[in-house]
Parts: structure tokens; C-alpha cells; sequence
């Protein structure tokens, strides 16, 4: 008889390795390795019973009925936004975000708003109680919302009880990492009862074609807690994102099998709850003091969506032998660069300066197209010129200094306009003037680096001329 080899898996990552340690040499946790044998974990059943396979039948691709899914519309619409236009029946979707952030109130008023349509809606948790639950739902006006309440953590308890009767369109799982199957032997929140527990819901998805949401924790660097292989099974995972000191809230689409990734919905934080926010750029401007140095307005986009944010720079001599860099919702790696493309294509010396970069309201910006606000912030800061206030800026800036096409330069104008902005700074492609003249904008082409660091140079000349003159 074979010998049983056991496994040591890590239980912050799931990195699995053949012998247990003190940390793991992935995501370098301490004490987190356990170890786990084969006859424990997923599949144990089925070798033990060693069944023959049985033979399935196959469909052509040009035979399968090609008519789309009716989505489920909750009626929240940034909610139905970040999930692509609504969610899909048969769909299982993970949730993630810090603690406190505001997931089960999501959770809550998409139940209830999916009630009033007549649906049937279940919602199940493994931290509160029932009575906690129904106090939630009192504080947002919602004690009179026909959703289905339980506190359950056994996965199979669950599957047979939403199994009976009308079959439910949508079930709320709080929290994943609570949940366990008898097919395991392991406490709950390890590697193999999350990845358990989540193949039997998705399961129990897929045969009944109800919508399943279960909610993650996540770890301190923002990541889903538990195996990276839990948000490859499932069909969608939305991250729930925001600052503590701020009352907006972002959900973003990190990935979607049945829309585009990176949507994004905002909500606003209320005593009575989540509130959508129509117009998201006027709430991230909203507090923007203009005529200060160092600040420049970025037409961003986060996936079909135009967005206008604030980047803020700070230049100072530093007191220190190697210069501090500070970066705030924006990638450091990218601002070094953007740096040192200023230092050798234009002349711009900040070695032996602090630079501190902060994209305002707490939104994380990712996208290369930002290269350009950010290198008008730092030459604003340093110059102590201010910018334009009606002036917003997107390119993406190459390692020669020149400054290359984005994507979507329409509709980021269009957005510009809409709010009241007069100019815009741009690369030197489409769209093309006219396109720009539509939307009432001054487009100033840049194809360089050096050209937008010569014309805010030239307007702190002028500004200082006119200071001496008066």
C-alpha cells in the first residue's frame, strides 16, 4: 500500500508545501502553515470510494442556445453598475472589504430592495445574531423588508434548508471564512474549509440558478483573506473600498465573467445608510481650494466611467541626505519615474528635494494616464506657481519624455466639460480639435515633457511681472 504523504498549507495564502516551517516563504506570515492529509481534504470521499467515471454527454458550441441570461436588477444602480448591468442567475460573487467598511449594510439594503420585487431573498450569517440583524435592518428603515433571516454555519444545513420550497433568487453568505463542511476535518476559516465550503455553494448556484454573495475578510494589505483560488472559482469579486475619515464608499469590479472588470460604484455613508452618488467627480472636487500650488485636476477613468480627481504635490528642500518620497493612492514605483523622466528630459532637479503625492479623497489611482496630472502637480509645487483652475490634465509619459495617447480621451473631455472646466491638456492625438471644440474646451497639445514644464515656467514669469508692476 502507498504511502500517504500529508500536506503543510499555508492558511493566510495557500501556498502548500512539504514540510511544515515557522513562516511561509510566499507571503512570509508567521504560524500559519498547518498540516493537512489527503484523506482530509477536498475530493477525500471520492478516493476513498474509488466510483468508475461515468460518461457525459457534449454539445457543440454553434448548438447552444445563445439567448442572453435575464439579469436581477436590486434597483440600487450603482450597485447593478459595478456587477455589469445587474447580477446573473446562477452566479456566485465574492464581496471583500476592511472591517467596518459597510458590507453588510450593502448586503442588507440590496436584500431588501430585491424583496420588494416579490423575490425571494435569504439572507444568512455566521458572526450575529438574528436580533442583530433585525437591529441593522431597523436602523435603515428596513424592519418591514420580507427577507429571510438565519444564523447558520454548517454549509450542508444551509444547502438543504434553501432547497426547500420556492427557490430562492438571491442568498447572502456572511462570512465565508465562518462556514464548514463535515466533508473536512478542519476548523473553519482554514484553506480547506474555505475552498470547501465555497465549491458546495457554488454548487448549490449553479444547480438552482439563485445569485450567491459571500462576503470575505480581508488581510491588512487589503487582499481577500484565505486561498487565491477561492476568487478564481467564483464568477465575480467586487472589493468594497474606502477611507476611514471619508463618507464616500467605492465597489470596485476586480473581476467579472459576465461584464467588465473595474467598474466601480460610489456610495456615500449616511445615518440612514448607503446612498449613491450620482456624480462622483463633483463629490471628489468638491472641497478643491483653486490658485494653490501643487495642485492639478486628473480626467481619470475607472472602467466605463470618467472621473475627475485632484492629485496634490509637495515639494520641499529636504533636511536629510536622501530625499523622503510619500505617495498616497497612487503607485510609487510610478512617481519615481515620472521623476526621474522630469530630472533628465527636463531639466526639473528634484533629488535633493521631499516630494509628497496625494490623490485627494482617498480614491486609488492606477492608470498610466495619470503621469501627466502628477508631473504638473510636482513642476506646480516646486515653480509655486499655481495651475490653471479650469485646466485638467491626462497622458501617460514615456521614459523619453514624450507624452503618449490614452485611451477614452472623449469621454474624459466630455466629463471636463460637463463639470465647468475650460482647458485641457492633452497628448497629441485624438481626440482631435473639433471633438474638443464640441464639448466648449481648449485643448493644448503636449508632445513633451518639457514643453508643459516651459509653459508653467513661462506663466510664473508672467505672474511675476505682474507682481512687480503692482
Amino acid at each position: 500500500m502507498a504511502k500517504i504523504h500529508s500536506s503543510f498549507i499555508c492558511q493566510n495564502c495557500g501556498a502548500v508545501s512539504q514540510r511544515w516551517q515557522g513562516r511561509c516563504d510566499v507571503c512570509g506570515a508567521w504560524n500559519t502553515i498547518v498540516e493537512e492529509s489527503p484523506a482530509g481534504g477536498i475530493g477525500a470521499k471520492q478516493a476513498q470510494g474509488a466510483r468508475k467515471g461515468r460518461v457525459f454527454s457534449l454539445s457543440a458550441l454553434h448548438e447552444i442556445d445563445q439567448k442572453p441570461s435575464p439579469r436581477l436588477h436590486t434597483g440600487i444602480g450603482e450597485l447593478d453598475r459595478a456587477m455589469g448591468g445587474g447580477f446573473v442567475p446562477g452566479s456566485i460573487v465574492l464581496l471583500g472589504g476592511e472591517p467596518g467598511i459597510g458590507k453588510s449594510t450593502l448586503l442588507i439594503q440590496a436584500c431588501a430592495a430585491l424583496a420588494s420585487q416579490n423575490q425571494r431573498v435569504v439572507y444568512i450569517s455566521g458572526e450575529e445574531a438574528v436580533a442583530q440583524i433585525r437591529l441593522r435592518g431597523l436602523r435603515l428603515d428596513l424592519g418591514a423588508a420580507r427577507v429571510e433571516l438565519a444564523a447558520e454555519t454548517s454549509v450542508e444545513d444551509i444547502i438543504a434548508t434553501l432547497s426547500q420550497g420556492q427557490r430562492p433568487a438571491f442568498v447572502a453568505i456572511d462570512s465565508i471564512q465562518t462556514m464548514w463542511t463535515d466533508l473536512i476535518e478542519a476548523a473553519p476559516g482554514t484553506v480547506s474549509q474555505v475552498r470547501g465550503t465555497a465549491q458546495a455553494l457554488i454548487r448549490f448556484a449553479k444547480t438552482s440558478g439563485a445569485v450567491v454573495i459571500l462576503v470575505g475578510h480581508v488581510t491588512k494589505d487589503g487582499q481577500i483573506a484565505g486561498p487565491r483560488v477561492v476568487e478564481h472559482m467564483v464568477d465575480a469579486v467586487i472589493s468594497f473600498e474606502g477611507e476611514g475619515g471619508q463618507n464616500f464608499r467605492l465597489l470596485r469590479s476586480v473581476k467579472n465573467r459576465f461584464g467588465p472588470a473595474g467598474e466601480i460604484g460610489v456610495f456615500e455613508m449616511t445615518g440612514q445608510g448607503l446612498a449613491e452618488v450620482a456624480n462622483p467627480s463633483a463629490l471628489f472636487l468638491s472641497a478643491r481650494q483653486t490658485n494653490t500650488p501643487g495642485a492639478a485636476v486628473f480626467a481619470g477613468m475607472e472602467g466605463s466611467r470618467p472621473l475627475l480627481v485632484e492629485f496634490q504635490a509637495l515639494v520641499t528642500p529636504s533636511p536629510l541626505g536622501t530625499a523622503r518620497r510619500a505617495v498616497v493612492g497612487w503607485d510609487n514605483a510610478r512617481l519615481a519615474m515620472v521623476v526621474a523622466v522630469l530630472e533628465a528630459h527636463a531639466g526639473v532637479k528634484l533629488s535633493q528635494y521631499d516630494i509628497y503625492l496625494n490623490v485627494a479623497g482617498g480614491l486609488r489611482v492606477n492608470e498610466p494616464a495619470a503621469d501627466l496630472a502628477a508631473a504638473a502637480a510636482l513642476v506646480s509645487s516646486l515653480s509655486g506657481q499655481s495651475l490653471a483652475p479650469d485646466a485638467v490634465y491626462f497622458g501617460e509619459i514615456a521614459l523619453s519624455g514624450a507624452i503618449r495617447p490614452v485611451a477614452h480621451g472623449p469621454a474624459r473631455l466630455k466629463e471636463a466639460a460637463k463639470l465647468g472646466f475650460g482647458r485641457a491638456t492633452i497628448p497629441p492625438a485624438k481626440p482631435g480639435k473639433g471633438e474638443a471644440e464640441a464639448h466648449n474646451l481648449r485643448v493644448e497639445n503636449c508632445d513633451h515633457i518639457a514643453t508643459m514644464v516651459a509653459a508653467i515656467a513661462a506663466a510664473s514669469g508672467h505672474a511675476g511681472k505682474k507682481q512687480s508692476a503692482r
